[in-house]
Formats: C-alpha cells, structure tokens, sequence
C-alpha cells in the first residue's frame, strides 16, 4: 500500500511543474506583442514632441517634408508617374466604353441594314426566277424545239427516185439522198469487197491491194451497210486480157443492179476508178449508172456531170510509199531548161513538124479559127527551141514506141524514170491537152500532171477546156499556169516574165498538192471522201488523241516556293487562281460556216494560219480532215484572240476571257532533278496542270514522294524511249497552250508569265527563251547548226517554248514519218524538227523572249547535249530534214520580245501594262 501511494505522490509533481512553465510562456507572449508596441509608441511620439516640430522624425510632416529626403525621392516619382498613368488609363476606359457604345449602335443599324438587303436579295432573286421563266416562255414562242435529224436508214425494199431524164442534170441535190447523211451522222461509208461483183476478179491486184489498205486506215469505213451514208464501188482498173474480154455496157449496167445495196438507181453510190497506166479503159462510158456518182481520171464532156462526177488522179504509188530524199529540192528556182515537153500524137497532124510558124498570130486569126491548136503549138515551141533564147526541150516524136493513148491526146514517151529525169531539170513542165474539145478529162494529163508536181516542175496547161482532178476543191492557179491554147505564141513572154518568188511559191505550193492528194493510196482515197464529205456539208471526224496511260504517284509534302524564282520584284504575275483548272474553249463552228470562211481555207498555199480550222468544211488536207471541227478544243485563230482574264484584256486588248496553259516536261531516270523542277512551278498562275511524259522502262521509285503544288500532275506512261514521246497529243493536255520544258530548266515564274502573254499575240508560232540559228558552210556545201550567241536567230529550242497543240498533231500524224524515224535514230533533233514544222506551215521565224539563250543545271546529272557528237548529229539532222522537205523553210530574224518595264520600280497599278520591242 505505501509503495502504491508513494507511487502517486510522484506522478503529480510533475503536472505542476508544467502548468506552472505554460503560464510563464504566455504571460511573455502577452508582454511581448501587446505593452511591448504600446510602450514604444508612446517613446516614439515624446520624442517628436520634445525636439520639436521641426525635428520630427517618424511623424507626418506638413507640405510633402517626406519625399524630400534623398533615399525617398525616387520612390515619389514613381508614385507620381504611376498616378499619372491610372489617370490616363481612366480616361480611356472611359473613352472605349464611349466607342464601344457607338460600335453597339452601329451593329443595331446594321442588322438592321442586313435584314433589309435580305428581303432586297430575296424579291431580287424572285424577279430573276420570273425574267428567267418569261424568257424561257418567250423563247419556247419563237423557236421550235430542236432535235437531231431521223436517221432514215435503207431499206432493200427502198423502190427509189427516178433519175432525171438526162444523165446531164443528175446534181447532188437531184440524184443524191441527203436524209441517210444527217450532220450528226459521222460521215459512215461502206466499201464493196471485190470479190462479191463479177468484174472484182479482173481487177489489177496491185490497185485492189492498195486499195484495201486505205479502206483498212481510213476512219469512215463501216462494215455495217445498213447505216452507211455513202456505198463506194472500185470498178477499175481492169486487166486487160485476150481470153476474157470486157463486157459490154448493157451487161456491166446489170451487174451493177445487182449489187446488193443498188436500189434499182444507185442512189449515195460512188463508182471509182484508179489507174496506173497513160492510157485507162473508160468502159462506164455509154454505161447508165443511175444516181450513183462516177469518180475517174477520163471524162468525156457528155459522160461528164459538173458538181457530181469527180475527176481524181492517177494511182502511181500503188503499194510503194514515195522516197523523199529522192525528191529533188525546190532550189534553185532556175533549173536547165525554161520548159520541156516530150510526145507524140498517133494521128497524124494538119501540118508538118518542120513548118515554121506564120509572122503573127493575127495574120492566121483572120480567117476561120482553125480545128485544132497542136499545129500551132509544135511550130511556136520549135521555134523558140531554134532561137536558142532560152535552153528547152521540146520532143513531138518518141525515140522508143509511145505509150498507148486516147485520139487527139499527146501520148508518153519512154519510161517513167526517163521522163522523171528530164523533169527534174525543167523549170516548167508542159501539159497539152487533147485536141478533142469534148475530151475534157484524160489520164495522159492526169500523169503528166501527177510526175511534174512530184520533182517540182511547175506544170503548165495549154488548153483552158481541160478538167484537172478535183478542180471544183483546189485552186490549181496556185500551183500550174493556165494558158489557152490561142495564146502559145505569148508563152514563151509569160514564163520569162514570172519572177523567182512567185515561183518559189507556185513549186511549193505543188509539192503541197502532191504529198497531200496524189502521193500514196491513202491520200487518194481520202481526198476522194474529203471531196464527198465536203460537198455534202458534214462535219469532219474527230482527231485522234494520244490516251495518256497514267502512272500511279502519290503526293508528299507541301511544295514551297524558291526564293530566288518567286521573288519577282514589283513585276505583276496576276493573281494567283482559287478556281480549279479549266480548260480551253472547245471549237464550236462544226455547223456554221461562211462563204468567207471557205474561200478563206481552199488550198491556201502553208502560210500563215494555213492549217488552223476556220470552218469543218476546208477540203485542204483530206489526210488531215478529221482535224477540222473536230471538237478537240481548236477555234479560229489570227490577230486580237489574245489576253487573259481582266489583266491580260486590259494590258493586251484581248477578245478571250481567261486562258491556262499546260506544262509537259519530259523526263529519264533524273528523279531528283525531276522534283526540283516541279516543286519550282508551285504558284505558277493560269497553269492548269503538269504532264510528266516518263520516257523511261523503269517505273518511278515505290518510296517516291512528289511534291504537292496545289495542281494535279499526270505521269504518263510511255511505250519506248523516243524523244517524240514530248510532242504527242496527250488527251491530258486540255488547253491550247502547251510550255515545252525540259526537266533540268531553270525559269522565273515573271520569265514563264512573260512568254505565256508574248504568245497569245502570236499562237500560230513558237515562242521561247532558248534561241539559236543555222548556217550555210561554203566549204562543205551543207547547213550547220550554231549555238554560238548572235543578233540574229532561226529557231527556239523547245526545252523551254510555247507552242499551240495543234502542232502536237501535225507533229505526230502528219509531219513526214522519215523525219521521227531519224530523232529516234539519233535520240536528238526532236526541237529542231518542231521548228522547221512550223516555219514550213507558217512561213515565219519563232519569237524569243527576254534575253537567255542557254540553260544550266549545276549539280544535274550528264545530259545528252554535252556529248561531242551532240553537234554534229545535230548538223546531220538539219541536212536531212532540208532534203524531206525540199527547201529550207527556217527563217532568220533580228527580233526578239522583252518588256519595256521589265525590272523597272514603277506605281502597282502601273505594273499590269507591258510594251514590246
């Protein structure tokens, strides 16, 4: 019990100890935080008051005593300032509370103003809705609803119209059926096998062979009669054999009932007939065809009917294609002998060969006009041969047995390659027509004709009676002197009297003729559907476009600009397109036409615009005749069709409102290069797209990322490498303007902007930066190719040019096979050929612009040109193609586009107009 006790006793001394400690501590807090500051307070303020109110220490002092002491001074100033600007900021508060009130105000009126052009728009839009609903009424009243014509299909019980009466006065509009030719109907043609009429085995193999290859090419063929609009017959030319002889014309007229789409007339039926030979059987004479036309080379003036029979050329190159570097060249303008003329007349003639001709013509004019003119003729052109004035050749009798030929028709002497080799030394080639008046067509002219267009002799008719082939489409004064037959004794003045130029013209303008009508059986017989197509007035067949086979690509990052091409000073470049790209207007006159615009376009000599469509009619290349109206995007061009949108109208007096070009870049195995180039066109404006023709086998690198510019890029996929490969049509390309551009070239978008207007002032030609000339070399007696910088120029390279797409064309589909074949030869000349294309159709040197004449790519990999045979591949090509062409159609010129404000500082609103030098 006591150690218990004891054990509390000790356990509560220390509880006393602890509460005793607790009040000590809180009394001191007590002491410390309340007397502590009142005691020194009150010290404080006795001693201010015991020194005196002018010894005040830590109390207020009167009149800013303060903040003249030293260590207080900067904190005053700051207060000040600070003052200062709380009080400018109350005022603006104050101020933008004001503004924001007017502001609110302002949004009320507004709304307000909102609300009403809203009702405006809306009795606007309600206006337009009843202007538009009366003009549709309005129009409904006064034009009848259009349709395409009914196509009246034939019909084997399809009885017919009587032909007229007289086989004189069968016309197209009388023995011809429109109504199975409506204008939407493409021109579809059925062409009779051989082998189904009895005659077709007598036929020549040669011409049925050549004639079945042009069937073969020819776009109108149908194998579907039943739809045909035009039935083609070959009737000629027959073999002639002892065992069968020809058959009569009661039995010919029979056989041509029988064919299976006759009809009892022959109504829309064409009887054609080639030839090869001076002398053709005319065996459809006395024949009775009906309604169907007659196409041939012999036509008597009864058989004959003018706007319906067709006299076409003769057959020459059957299955051969005519060899150009053996066409001798169209200079120099004066060759051996004034004219020449070798034949003979089988019959025998009213005076003799060795008669000289009277005094005057006048004095043998006096009596009665004499029968035939052939007299007068041999004594004129021997008379001229003896005076030896001029050198000529005149032969009236042959040295080996003349070929057979019609009576009154001057008969061939010798073989073709003789007659050829006299020609090509000949300025002029004579062609007399039959004496026989009524003979108004013979195949002895049609040759004559035919050989002395083919090596450049001008050919000269004496007998204006005679019919040359498709006379009623081609200007032949163009290309041959017409001299009567009365006025053989001033011929020989006449000639002497043509100056070169015109005959330069005359010579080319044959050449034109040849190739384009008489040179292979394709172009025969597309002149013979041209003739018949034009005639009736349906549209030509749409152009072939190249499919462009487009390889796959994805796009990677956003292409950026360089620095160096997007900085083009104050020069305006037009605004940057937000519209998508759109393409050319297409050609719209496949139904109008004028008698303006077809005497315009017959057999215009290549000049300028010569091949650009003005009307679906134009006869002028019936090779080329699914060009014209083709729907492929052409349109009339010429002077005033340029600017662009309201920049280019307003500085270039343009009639077109907007217009893009396409950029066509040719590339191989320089993806890199390739990618820079194209990255470079991003913010190009009025490009419409990027067309990369891949000339290489290999397929672009799977991990390849190309440059997205905001513009699609189509790759085409090409069949080999050709460097041809850059001027194919591409149906991709939807506008006019094509920029050429070679992968490695380096262009300002100003430089491009430049080029793009300078050409839509001149579309019909080539418009670039690289310039260079040919040169004649005295000492090797050949044309040279110079890159050398000079004032003058003759050709722009296309590495880096515009030109018009309708060049594309001709380039691919009509420019001389020979000529692609050598750039693929070569794997060069691609620029040099565009160049003489369009100096050949033009007759006008390219247009460079600003002042680059060459183009670098440091870093690029080897090039083709920087090879050492580059050059002189180049001077074989220029050779070449002189000798295709037979001349030398590229032309110097001194002048060159630059833009008077070109780097020059000038007002922005100034900037947008462009003069030329």
């Amino acid at each position: 019990m006591q150690r218990s006790g004891g054990i509390v006793g000790n356990s509560t001394q220390p509880w006393v100890l602890r509460r005793v400690r607790l009040t000590w501590l809180s009394f001191m807090l007590f002491f410390i935080l309340v007397c502590f500051p009142l005691i020194a307070h009150y010290y404080l303020n006795t001693i201010d008051e015991a020194g005196g109110p002018d010894k005040r220490i830590f109390g207020p002092r009167p009149g800013g005593e303060l903040c003249e002491a030293k260590h207080v001074q900067d904190l005053c100033r700051i207060r000040e300032s600070v003052s200062e600007e709380l009080l400018q900021l109350e005022a603006k508060r104050q101020e933008l509370n004001g503004e924001i009130a007017r502001l609110n105000l302002r949004i009320e009126a507004c709304k307000r103003s909102i609300d009403s052009a809203k009702q405006d728009l809306l009795q606007l839009k309600n206006v337009i809705s009843q202007t538009e609903h009366s003009y549709k009424e309005l129009m409904a009243q006064n034009q009848p609803k259009l349709s395409l014509p009914v196509r009246l299909l034939p019909d084997k019980d399809d009885p017919g119209y009587p032909p007229p009466k007289s086989a004189q006065n069968c016309r197209l509009h009388t023995c011809f059926d429109y109504a199975r030719c409506p204008l939407t109907s493409g021109f579809p043609v059925y062409v009779y096998d051989t082998g189904s009429y009895p005659w077709g085995e007598k036929l020549d193999p040669l011409v049925k062979q050549a004639f079945a290859s042009s069937v073969k090419s020819s776009v109108y063929v149908t194998d579907n009669p039943n739809i045909a609009c035009l039935y083609i017959v070959l009737v000629g030319e027959i073999q002639e054999s002892p065992s069968s002889p020809p058959a009569s014309p009661l039995d010919l007229e029979k056989q041509l009932k029988a064919l299976p789409y006759w009809r009892l007339d022959g109504h829309n039926h064409l009887l054609v007939h080639l030839l090869r030979k001076s002398l053709t059987q005319n065996f459809l004479y006395n024949v009775s065809t009906g309604r169907a036309a007659v196409a041939q080379s012999t036509f008597f003036d009864r058989q004959y009917r003018e706007g319906f029979d067709m006299v076409v050329s003769p057959l020459v190159h059957a299955l051969s294609e005519p060899n150009f570097l053996e066409v001798p060249p169209q200079v120099p303008v004066k060759r051996k002998y004034l004219f020449t003329f070798q034949g003979e007349k089988v019959e025998s003639l009213r005076s003799s060969l060795l008669e000289a001709p009277p005094q005057s013509f006048e004095e043998e004019m006096e009596g009665d006009p004499p029968a035939d003119y052939d007299d007068r003729i041999i004594g004129t052109l021997k008379a001229v041969q003896d005076s030896h004035l001029d050198q000529v050749l005149v032969e009236f009798t042959c040295k080996n047995q003349a070929k057979p030929s019609l009576p009154t028709e001057w008969a061939l002497c010798g073989e073709r390659e003789d007659r050829l080799e006299v020609l090509k030394v000949s300025t002029f080639a004579l062609v007399i027509s039959p004496g026989d008046g009524q003979l108004v067509a013979s195949a002895g002219c049609s040759m004559r004709l035919f050989e002395a267009l083919e090596v450049g002799a001008i050919p000269v008719v004496l007998g204006d009676h005679s019919k040359l082939p498709y006379h009623h489409l081609i200007r032949w004064s163009e290309a041959v002197i017409m001299v009567p037959k009365p006025r053989i004794t001033e011929l020989h003045f006449l000639l002497r009297s043509i100056s070169d130029n015109d005959l330069l013209a005359m010579r080319r303008q044959g050449r034109f003729l040849w190739e384009t009508y008489f040179s292979t059986s394709e172009s025969i017989f597309s002149t013979i559907l041209a003739s018949v197509r034009t005639s009736i007035q349906i549209p030509a067949a749409p152009i072939r476009e190249e499919p462009a086979q487009e390889i796959p690509h994805k796009a990677g990052k956003l292409a950026g600009t360089d620095a160096n091409l997007a900085d083009n000073g104050d020069l305006d470049l037009g605004p940057v397109e937000v519209e998508p790209p759109y393409a050319s207007p297409r050609f719209l006159r496949n139904f109008t036409y004028t008698a303006a615009d077809v005497y315009r376009t017959w057999n215009r000599a290549p000049g300028p615009f010569h091949l650009f469509p003005h009307t679906p009619l134009d006869p002028i290349l019936p090779s080329e005749a699914k060009f014209l109206g083709s729907g492929t995007g052409f349109r009339p061009i010429g002077g005033g069709s340029g600017g662009s949108g309201k920049e280019f109208q307003a500085a270039l007096g343009g009639n077109v409102p907007r217009e893009q070009f396409t950029v066509v870049m040719l590339t191989y195995e320089r993806e890199e290069v390739l990618m820079n180039s194209l990255e470079r066109l991003n913010g190009l404006p009025y490009l419409n797209k990027v067309v990369v023709v891949w000339n290489s086998p290999k397929p672009p690198s799977d991990d390849l990322l190309w440059p997205d510019i905001g513009l699609p890029i189509v790759v085409v996929h090409t069949e080999k490498n050709s460097l041809n490969n850059r001027f194919l049509p591409w149906d991709a390309v939807e506008t006019e303007a094509v920029l050429s551009i070679d992968d490695d070239a380096h262009l300002r978008h100003d430089e491009i902007m430049f080029g793009f207007r300078v050409w839509r002032e001149a579309r019909d030609r080539i418009v670039g930066f690289p310039g260079r000339f040919h040169a004649w070399d005295v000492n090797h007696q050949s044309w040279l190719y110079n890159s050398n910088y000079s004032c003058e120029l003759s050709m722009v390279l296309t590495g880096a040019a515009f030109f018009h797409k309708y060049y594309a064309y001709l380039y691919s589909y009509v420019m001389p096979q020979a000529i692609r074949d050598m750039v693929d030869e070569y794997i060069n000349c691609e620029d040099i050929a565009m160049n003489f294309l369009v100096s050949h159709i033009t007759r006008k040197p390219p247009i460079k612009v600003t002042s680059r004449w060459t183009f670098r790519c440091p870093g690029c990999p080897q090039a083709l040109s920087h090879d050492d045979s580059h050059f002189h591949e180049r001077h074989k090509c220029i050779n070449f193609f002189v000798k295709v062409y037979g001349y030398m159609p590229l032309l110097y010129t001194q002048f060159r586009v630059d833009s008077v404000l070109f780097k020059t500082r000038l007002p922005h609103d100034k900037t947008k107009c462009f003069k030329f030098i």
